[in-house]
């Protein structure tokens, strides 16, 4: 019998979570690859979410671990607050909107300043310090010195996305 869509008790009858660790451990034997007591789950590239599969069904470590602690799937996004994909600590886990989830991100690797939200403008000259929120970019305006324009983006930040901001 497969389950269409895994219940809260269906999820404490397998599994039990430390909310301290953020680990999953086999309460039951569901297959013969499952050993009772055994740490579920791995990661899976390429970001190395934690992922357990549970009767054919792969789950999310995160989007249990709320689902095991609210009893509800989540309505929206989880969030990793310290950035780490494998910290499921219930302590590290928030509820977010994808706009917030996608504010609570380091910098990209591929950034020419190395500092978030600033950007060089070759036309001008100057660095762009500018802020996305909800899918909308807006500017900031441009500075001599990226240090200048990463300063604009930090106070921005705070203000747009409150406690979702990261400005490293």
């Amino acid at each position: 019998m497969k389950i269409l869509k895994l219940t809260a008790e269906q999820l404490r009858e397998v599994l039990d979570y430390d909310p301290w660790t953020g680990g999953f451990t086999w309460r039951k034997a569901i297959s013969s690859h499952v050993v009772v007591g055994q740490l579920a789950g791995g990661p899976k590239p390429p970001k190395n979410y934690i992922w357990i599969r549970i009767d054919g069904q792969g789950h999310y470590a995160h989007r249990l671990a709320w689902l095991w602690m609210t009893g509800q799937w989540p309505i929206a996004d989880v969030d990793h607050e310290n950035l780490k994909h494998d910290d499921n600590r219930w302590e590290n886990l928030r509820s977010a909107s994808r706009s917030e989830n996608r504010c609570n991100t380091g910098l990209y690797r591929n950034s020419a300043s190395g500092l978030k939200g600033v950007y060089f403008n070759q036309a001008r000259g100057k660095w762009h310090a500018r802020i996305t929120k909800d899918g909308r970019t807006r500017s900031l305006g441009y500075f001599q010195t990226a240090i200048d324009a990463h300063h604009a983006y930090a106070a921005a930040a705070g203000v747009v996305h409150g406690s979702f901001s990261r400005t490293a």
